[in-house]
């Protein structure tokens, strides 16, 4: 299959030398030009992962590395053979075109299906804690049957509370939404992207919402394949003319959306009551779903059948299924009532999210839920009610007075709870953080959820509880992963035995000073770095940390100037230990910018500055730059606009202004159908630095701005060049740009200017400068000068827009025995990320971005760092301790020093909730140090 394909599909481009400076990246020849860039290549063909050894055989995993500089020389003598300029480089064209996807085999994308279990041995609910410590998402809850999963609320981080927690995404059937709005649905994007590319046909999944749930979808087709929405469904009144499953039917009534000899699933619709104008804006409309299974027949009683005059047989069946027979010896009819014991009631469970006391009011007026009732009109008997709302609502005289209708049921209070942000949900990414903080507070400021009165093991209130039942009717606040059980009936109640241990940081540091006793002096050593006080023994390994020249745009630099806060440093979804990309660029008094917004950075950043500071942080958000259209580099996005359009509401201030991808502007267009997000777009085609140019002469030339690599004639035209749209016309955008530079000066930026790169279609870098200063002695000096990479293969344009930059943050996906897998994705290896940085003068480079194939820490080779670091999630650097950056790099020897990639040990690894998964054997070699 591989040798049909045409040779075009990966292509070497030569381009005239740069003007300053060669482009000095030189790659091994791609050996496979038939590959597909949407898949690896197959197994036979892959390089091994740099995973130290295998237990079975004591020889490493792959050859030894050669030497760079014959590397390069003889890189240089093939290419002069072959008549290349030296300045060539490799990339795939059909991906960066994304022309790839036609490549690809279509993908059916199949639903689950599986044989039901009328009986059912195992029904429960079950909270999933996402959001609980954080805030910024509603939690989830799982509605588990033998052979059916039903999630409710799909909000950002579900994915990976589900990876952390081992709870199977590809087993569900339906997610249904309570309401439609990213607080609840922030995480579905990713999901339905994960699915679809579960197996070689993919997985899809039924989705369930109000009639609201049209305008995500319509948002989500910019970016997300048709196929894997397909089964998304939405119901009740339309504000249009679409159709909706029981659009005709009274919006009071309850729709059955499921309906199976399992369970029975309905909705009924809530919206705001109001006096003055009927109906509801999008997004408002939340709903009440309604969980009932099925009655458990009573017992039959074989001496009464007898007494009846039936012989034991096959009639005996027929009556437990509820057949009438004739007696066998009596001239009579038995039924079923006559030999079975009561049946026992299936348990109903409610689901109920009342964002608003308006909401609460129309709660206690709808007819549909007065069968529900503890009431002698009601029929049905209600065992457990979980409550999404908010505490200031289910704390509300009027919710209240609705929850003593049920007089015996079990209410699970899940709206967000102060209790619940003592403790961190996400367990393995923070014993990372903690023990990184220890290592090196500097970089790794004290997360924000620990604050210091819970550094401290406390007791957990509900820990000396008994594992199952409760009083009947409490009200009990819902914690991780608390369980209401259904099946088997004697066990019906609630269940504490899954709810998982509370983390704390003390707890943390005892586990690492166990395993790592030196630790604490190197954390000494540490602190002395900033001292100016460096151990000898370390210099004498490491000459180059005796680098000690600074740039003059760092001179007596302040603390409160920049600091670079890395909220998200993985690649393609969120795993355990590393969420997708964000960076935050924080400039303290004078606001900030975001620099991409994949899913979960609201989280990222509460856990960074706690949950009043991340409120302050989104507040200052100035300007939010997203590199291009793949799902973990701006899914975020919705999330983020959508708080600080709350946290600002009421009080004077201008949107936020997005620069992106002009695809990017037809998802927040389509989604401000939904909530309103306060913000202007921008194309990041009109902040180029020719765009910038045109703002004095408001004239351009179209083929301009594309800048070298992508102009009119070369071979990458057809890459970059798109239709215009109105908004990517420059006269069009002039009052867009006049305004983002009155904001940029306001922060004390020059620039902020886009440049083209290599991934996909219409993907961009971007470089932030400062201002001038001046000195202590009045002379002005150069602002510093921050560059981003976003997603790239290194090019001739990434390395001109770096020329003398403070600070690369520069991807590097893949370890560099994977480069043909990071030519055929357009991906950097970490060895192509810093030969760009070098080749373009840069002071420091940080590395991010990883493959979640390295789930805590990527191969890298540490004779190349002498001005790099890599970066981690939470990882805070300030500009006045750039020149320590590279410095910490061998001390994550130490702490990381017994952690491999191997696919036999991630398996074990997940098995122990235990362990963070940080030392794994003492008897293995890491291997992702290489000297």
């Amino acid at each position: 299959m591989l040798t049909s394909m045409p040779h075009h599909n990966l292509t070497l481009l030569g381009f005239s030398p740069l003007k300053s400076s060669s482009f000095a990246l030189f790659l091994r020849p791609f050996s496979l030009y038939p590959v597909f860039a949407s898949s690896p290549p197959p197994p036979s063909s892959r390089r091994p992962r740099a995973a130290g050894y295998r237990r079975s055989d004591p020889s490493p995993r792959f050859p030894p590395r050669r030497k760079w500089s014959s590397f390069e020389e003889e890189e240089k003598n093939s290419r002069q053979r072959k008549g290349m300029s030296s300045d060539s480089f490799e990339f795939n064209k059909r991906r960066a075109e994304g022309k790839d996807k036609i490549d690809k085999p279509k993908k059916s994308l199949k639903r689950n299906t599986r044989t039901l279990n009328p009986t059912n041995t195992i029904a429960y609910v079950q909270i999933l804690g996402t959001g609980m410590d954080t805030q910024d998402t509603s939690p989830s809850v799982l509605l588990f049957f033998d052979k059916q999963r039903f999630i409710f609320n799909a909000g950002e981080g579900l994915q990976r509370f589900c990876t952390e927690h081992k709870i199977k995404l590809s087993k569900v059937d339906h997610i249904f939404l309570s309401r439609v709005c990213s607080e609840t649905a922030g995480g579905l994007p990713g999901l339905l992207l994960t699915l679809a590319g579960i197996g070689e046909d993919g997985l899809s999944v039924n989705v369930w919402g109000p009639s609201d749930l049209k305008y995500l979808v319509d948002a989500m087709r910019s970016f997300i394949p048709r196929a894997a929405m397909v089964h998304t469904r939405s119901f009740g009144p339309s504000s249009d003319s679409t159709p909706q499953i029981g659009s005709s039917k009274p919006k009071d009534d309850p729709f059955v959306l499921v309906n199976d000899e399992v369970v029975k699933i309905s909705a009924i619709l809530l919206e705001p009551s109001r006096s003055e104008e009927p109906g509801s804006k999008p997004g408002e409309t939340s709903v009440v779903y309604v969980c009932e299974l099925p009655e458990i027949n009573g017992k039959f009683d074989p001496a009464k059948a007898m007494a009846l005059g039936l012989r034991a047989g096959p009639k005996y069946g027929k009556l437990q299924s509820g057949q009438s027979v004739k007696s066998d010896f009596k001239d009579i009819m038995v039924h079923p009532s006559d030999v079975m014991g009561p049946s026992v009631p299936g348990p109903v469970v409610l689901l109920v999210d009342c964002p608003t006391e308006s909401h609460a009011e129309e709660l206690l007026s709808i007819p549909s839920m007065n069968s529900y009732y503890s009431t002698d009109d009601g029929d049905k008997f209600v065992n457990c009610i979980i409550h999404l709302s908010p505490a200031s609502v289910t704390n509300s005289p009027t919710y209240q007075s609705w929850m003593k209708r049920f007089h015996s049921a079990q209410h699970i209070l899940a709206g967000h709870e102060t209790k619940n942000m003592e403790f961190p949900i996400l367990k393995a990414s923070s014993r990372i953080t903690a023990r990184l903080n220890y290592l090196c507070p500097q970089f790794f400021p004290a997360p924000g959820f620990w604050s210091p009165q819970h550094a401290t093991d406390s007791p957990n209130p509900d820990s000396f509880s008994k594992c199952f039942g409760s009083s009947v009717g409490e009200n009990v606040s819902a914690e991780n992963l608390l369980k209401f059980t259904l099946r088997p009936h004697g066990n019906l109640g609630i269940d504490r035995s899954c709810i998982p241990s509370q983390l704390t940081s003390s707890r943390v540091i005892d586990e690492l000073l166990s395993e790592i006793p030196e630790i604490s002096s190197k954390t000494e050593e540490v602190k002395r770095l900033w001292n100016g006080l460096q151990n000898n023994k370390t210099m004498v390994e490491e000459p180059w940390l005796n680098e000690s020249t600074v740039p003059s745009c760092l001179e007596n630099i302040r603390r409160d100037d920049m600091e670079i806060v890395l909220l998200g440093t993985g690649s393609s979804q969120p795993s355990r230990y590393r969420n997708v990309s964000a960076v935050y660029i924080d400039l303290f008094s004078r606001g900030s910018v975001l620099l991409d917004c994949g899913e979960g950075t609201l989280g990222q950043l509460k856990r960074r500055y706690g949950l009043q500071g991340a409120d302050e942080a989104v507040r200052n958000l100035k300007c939010i730059w997203i590199s291009h259209i793949h799902a973990d580099h701006h899914t975020g996005l919705a999330r983020i606009l959508a708080r600080r359009r709350e946290l600002l509401k009421g009080a004077p201030h201008e949107p936020v202004i997005v620069v992106g991808p002009r695809p990017l502007k037809n998802f927040l267009d389509a989604y401000q159908r939904l909530e309103d997000l306060d913000m202007e777009f921008l194309d990041c085609r009109n902040t180029t630095s020719t765009s910038w140019a045109s703002l004095e002469t408001t004239t351009t030339s179209p083929e301009k701005t594309e800048g070298s690599l992508f102009s009119k004639g070369s071979p990458m035209q057809s890459i970059y060049k798109r239709p215009s749209s109105p908004l990517t016309d420059n006269a069009s955008a002039l009052p867009y740009l006049k305004k983002l530079k009155k904001v940029l000066g306001e922060m004390g930026l020059e620039d902020l200017i886009s440049f083209p790169v290599v991934h996909c279609p219409q993907a961009f870098g971007v470089v932030l400068k400062a201002a001038e200063r001046k000195n202590m002695t009045g002379d002005k000096i150069p602002g510093w000068k921050t560059v981003y990479s976003g997603d790239t293969r290194p090019c001739p344009q990434m390395v001109e827009a770096s020329k003398g930059a403070t600070v690369l943050i520069h991807e590097a996906t893949f370890e560099d025995a994977l480069v043909e897998e990071a030519v055929a994705k357009n991906h950097s290896t970490t060895k192509e990320a810093i030969d760009v940085g070098s080749s373009a003068g840069v002071y420091r480079i940080i590395l991010t971005h990883f493959s979640q194939r390295y789930p805590k820490i990527p191969v890298i080779d540490e004779s190349h760092m002498h001005n790099t670091c890599i970066g981690f999630d939470m990882m805070s650097i300030n500009m006045a301790d750039l020149h320590v950056l590279p410095k910490i790099v061998p001390y994550f020897k130490n702490l990381f020093r017994n952690v491999v990639v191997d696919d036999e040990d991630e398996g074990e690894e997940e098995e122990s909730d235990g362990n963070d998964g940080l030392m794994i054997s003492v008897n293995k070699v890491s291997s992702f140090f290489r000297n």
